[in-house]
């Protein structure tokens, strides 16, 4: 039997390694904001004969829009996002691009978003990723009330959840520093679903322990855990491969505005899966047995009782 809980200290240090890294990252690159939350227009740029990615750029500058943020989408098609113009001005635009680059060009899926509902959506998103942490906390405390301490099942849940939730975060941010990926509504919505995709593994995970510890399988409760994750691994990784497998599927041969959606979904069901057999139930024992308290306990160095 895998002795995953009394392993439980390497993944906390893992974790806190991969945690620091995500902070630091937020702390000094932040996060790269699209239209979305900033304000803005989006269109796609469909030219008649091949154009390269950095030309495009350069006669976006000459014409004043060196801000654009160019992602190339095909042969000749390219996705552009850059600061708020009228439908005049993106005509304007289009006819100097044709002029300057000798080639004819077609501009579809012209959106345009301004300011105060960027505000608007970022303040929502906030409201919302909070309300799913306190709803978590509130079921899975009501859920688990028969055992002692539910508050503690349903508080080691939401830290792990809220664990996965600042990992996705983290890489993205180093993502948009190092490519210049931006963050959109698609990705707070892939953060919700991420935050759903874990509850629900870890619920699976905390049912079984609640069934062992019904049928005393064992008087010690880290053994308990232990068997539990052990007889639910194999459930989680199946469901996590079939659901990757899908993702991937999407993110090769999907569009491209959903192309960071599925990037975002796979990286968290990815850490959601680790979460479940690592983290959730390893954090529960911890606090079960009053364990965070002492600093050794993080210590992977340090020898741990089981």
């Amino acid at each position: 039997m895998i002795d995953f809980v009394g392993k439980r200290s390497w993944f906390f240090f893992i974790s806190a390694l991969v945690l620091i890294a995500s902070i630091a990252s937020l702390a000094i690159f932040g996060l790269k904001p699209g239209i979305d939350f900033i304000g803005g227009t989006s269109f796609t740029l469909e030219f008649s004969s091949p154009v390269e990615q950095n030309q495009l750029s350069q006669e976006m500058a000459k014409l004043g829009y060196s801000e654009a943020n160019i992602e190339k989408t095909g042969t000749s098609s390219f996705l552009v996002h850059l600061r708020g113009i009228s439908a005049q001005e993106k005509d304007t635009l289009r006819d100097n691009l044709e002029t300057d680059l000798g080639t004819q060009l077609e501009v579809t899926g012209y959106s345009y978003t301004s300011a105060a509902v960027s505000a608007n959506t970022a303040r929502n998103a906030g409201i919302a990723i909070i309300i799913a942490a306190i709803g978590m906390l509130i079921y899975m405390s009501w859920a688990f009330r028969k055992m002692p301490k539910p508050f503690r099942w349903g508080m080691s849940a939401v830290l792990a959840l809220l664990h996965d939730v600042a990992i996705l975060i983290g890489i993205f941010s180093f993502l948009g520093w190092m490519t210049g990926i931006e963050i959109d509504a698609l990705f707070i919505t892939a953060v919700l679903t991420v935050v759903g995709y874990s509850i629900n593994n870890t619920v699976v995970v905390y049912d079984r322990i609640r069934e062992n510890m019904t049928r005393g399988i064992s008087p010690d409760f880290a053994q308990t855990v232990n068997s539990s994750i052990v007889e639910t691994m194999g459930r989680c990784l199946n469901t996590s491969l079939t659901t990757v497998f899908a993702i991937l599927a999407v993110f090769l041969f999907g569009g491209v505005t959903i192309h960071y959606f599925m990037l975002a979904l796979l990286i968290g069901v990815l850490v959601g899966t680790y979460d479940s057999m690592c983290i959730a139930g390893e954090l529960l024992v911890t606090l079960e047995k009053g364990e965070w308290r002492k600093i050794s306990t993080w210590l992977p160095f340090v020898r741990q009782p089981t």
